[in-house]
């Protein structure tokens, strides 16, 4: 179907875990002629859960875009995960539309994945569509549930249509005024909307009191409706049963008739390299500027970058430049998506969204554009959970290190709460998400898309260690092998400096009892000594080493004997000056409901944390703030989790270092066996 940007809708479907997203996708692209049966979540046979994770477990991990033609508008539609787990992939989705539709289990109500995706829309200037699914189940309180919306959301949550028959059908009451429903008026709940709507919009309100409600053209119904949507004024209540697809017909109607359109929604955040806001118009004759959000490895296309247009129009054959870069690559296949499927199309133009396949170099949020006055553009970056939950890993069979870090890398590009950190100082990879759950499919895809096993195991705790006294330390390295032999003698100083300092080498050497030429030798010494640990095995910090004395041997004195006589004097100095093992204190903020305050408060008091102090937010949540040691939040996700009901979530960042308790010091030393060079 050929389409202008007026005629274009782009909606994600957002929403607590269960409450029927996938359904309502499935019986769109059913009634909206994209697929002839709807697939089941239970059987597997959806259009979005094609993933073999997503058809085990029976509800969604990544988001997927299908489009619809329904009258003349083309509906860009995108199914999102509901799980706290996979919120990554479903605030990506945000990036990518103008209106996101949250759905409402009709018998659950209000639940914590409701009150997070309208505040997330609410923060990126999003029109807002609240859709209660499953109003033909008995339990549904539907009438009890719009006035829990409205105390919850405000009063600008107003029904624009109403169940019937006992939800047996849906009714439209913005148009229309007359009809039977299942609870409220049809004609009061018109009449409220319509004022609702009128009132925001001087002409339409005008047009209005003067002539009354028959002067209003669709279009001025449609122009007042669309800025109440983008002005937060007014959030739709509407209603449907994705499963009898009562309603179903009437949500693509609205999304049709009243919805913004790519020209009419908030203008997207773009931003140029002074970090000030830049002006993107959705003209298909301008410079091309799309945003991709959404990255895709698939075993047979290859890597699929999935974009939105914002301004220009994408040609097959097109040259496009990524971000920055100065070379540009060659649009060879210009893909429209349909769940799993890619259909070619000839242009993509602002407002559309689409995909391109094996371009190496595109990544998650870059900026596809086709001139260089772009290069430095870029949106706004989304507020992402920070990935806490950690594992660290190495290949269950050598040899298949290259493989493991590919494998990584691809799985890291599509998911933008997936992390991977290489420790060098631990000699350790370790890969951070938002939860047990989130890592588990990781390790499974890795598994079957790469064919890579790992063995996992905690990470290791980033522990220091540092002098609590001033001491010296002596050491002389000799050796006669025959012929030319080894000499160096070193007297060193050490002393404590301020947390946080570093490390000082001081040369005190008097008379040339050392020449110059060795004392870099005796501080590369110090420093290996200083990377290796000297009472459990962590690297040494916040010291002063001071050369003062020593002798060397004209013949006999070479780089290798100092680098020894360093080392061990050092370390005979650190022996003398009462060490500490140090261990990373972090900056704990919890945002939890107001009734685990208890729980919460005390469950940090158990690991050793010190609360600094709470905040209260509008929204009912408690945010606590904490110092805590970060060895003791090892399992705080999972216990996070339990004690909140999943509506808990948290942030870590690393504030100073500070010595271990005694207890803890003894059993780190005593697991620590140094294997010392043999003189």
């Amino acid at each position: 179907m050929s389409y202008h940007t007026e005629h274009i809708r782009n909606v994600a479907l957002a929403g607590h875990a269960g409450v029927g997203k996938t359904t309502l996708f499935e019986a769109l692209l059913h009634v909206g002629g994209v697929i002839q049966t709807q697939g089941s979540v239970e059987r597997g046979t959806t259009q979005s859960d094609t993933d073999p994770q997503e058809k085990t477990r029976g509800h969604s991990i990544d988001s997927c875009v299908a489009g619809i033609d329904h009258h003349a508008c083309h509906i860009n539609l995108i199914d999102t995960a509901g799980y706290q787990d996979f919120r990554g992939g479903t605030l990506s989705a945000f990036t990518a539309v103008e209106t996101v539709a949250i759905v409402v289990n009709a018998s659950n109500g209000i639940e914590y994945g409701t009150r997070r995706m309208m505040e997330r829309a609410r923060e990126r200037g999003l029109a807002r569509l609240l859709v209660i699914n499953k109003i033909d189940t008995e339990s549904a309180g539907l009438a009890g549930l719009v006035d829990a919306l409205r105390e919850e959301f405000g009063s600008e949550c107003l029904p624009v249509n109403l169940p019937a028959d006992n939800g047996s059908k849906v009714l439209d009451c913005f148009f229309h005024r007359d009809g039977a429903t299942d609870f409220s008026s049809l004609a009061q709940a018109h009449q409220q909307i319509l004022d609702q709507v009128v009132e925001i919009n001087e002409t339409t309100m005008g047009a209005y009191l003067e002539a009354g409600e028959e002067a209003l053209t669709p279009q001025q119904l449609h122009d007042a409706f669309e800025q109440c949507l983008r002005e937060g004024h007014l959030v739709p209540v509407c209603f449907v049963s994705a499963r009898t697809g009562a309603g179903v017909n009437e949500l693509l109607d609205l999304f049709d008739r009243l919805l913004p359109n790519p020209a009419e929604g908030n203008p997207p955040p773009f931003r140029n390299a002074q970090n000030l806001q830049l002006p993107v118009e959705p003209d298909a004759n301008a410079h091309v500027i799309a945003d991709v959000f959404k990255v895709v490895n698939d075993p047979f296309v290859g890597k699929l970058g999935i974009f939105r247009v914002w301004q220009g129009t994408i040609r097959r054959d097109s040259q496009l430049f990524i971000d920055d870069n100065r070379k540009a690559f060659k649009v060879g296949h210009l893909f429209r998506l349909s769940g799993k499927s890619h259909v070619e199309m000839e242009q993509a133009i602002p407002g559309d969204i689409a995909a391109v396949a094996k371009v190496e170099d595109i990544h998650f949020d870059a900026v596809l554009h086709d001139s260089h006055d772009e290069d430095l553009i870029h949106l706004e970056p989304l507020r992402f959970p920070q990935p806490m939950f950690g594992l660290a890993l190495e290949p269950s069979h050598k040899g298949q290190e290259q493989k493991l870090s590919q494998a990584l890398s691809r799985l890291s590009e599509e998911d933008p709460c997936f992390r991977v950190e290489h420790h060098k100082e631990l000699n350790e990879t370790v890969i951070r998400g938002l939860s047990d759950l989130h890592l588990k499919i990781m390790l499974e895809r890795m598994k079957e898309r790469y064919g890579v096993e790992v063995v996992t195991h905690p990470p290791r705790i980033a522990y220091r260690e540092t002098i609590s006294h001033t001491a010296e330390g002596h050491h002389r390295h000799k050796k006669q092998t025959g012929g030319a032999g080894q000499f160096g003698e070193v007297f060193l100083r050490v002393d404590p400096l301020d947390r946080g300092t570093g490390f000082e080498f001081v040369d005190a050497v008097k008379g040339g009892v050392i020449p110059g030429q060795y004392l870099p030798a005796i501080e590369k010494g110090v420093r290996q000594a200083m990377e290796n640990g000297a009472v459990a095995g962590y690297p040494l910090q916040d010291l002063r080493v001071t050369v003062y004395d020593g002798k060397y041997h004209p013949v006999d004195s070479k780089e290798v004997a100092f680098i020894s006589a360093g080392k061990k004097a050092f370390l005979d100095a650190v022996s003398k000056a009462r060490p500490l093992v140090l261990e990373p204190i972090v900056d704990v903020e919890v945002a939890i409901p107001e009734p685990s305050v208890g729980d919460v408060t005390g469950g940090l008091a158990g690991k050793r944390a010190r609360i600094m102090g709470t905040d209260a937010k509008h929204d009912g949540e408690i945010v606590i703030k904490a110092q805590a040691p970060l060895a003791e939040l090892t399992d705080y996700p999972t216990e996070l989790k339990a004690m909140t009901g999943g509506r808990g979530r948290y942030s870590l960042d690393l504030s100073h270092y500070e010595p271990v308790p005694p207890p803890i010091q003894r059993q780190l030393c005593e697991a620590w066996k140094p294997k010392l060079d043999e003189d």
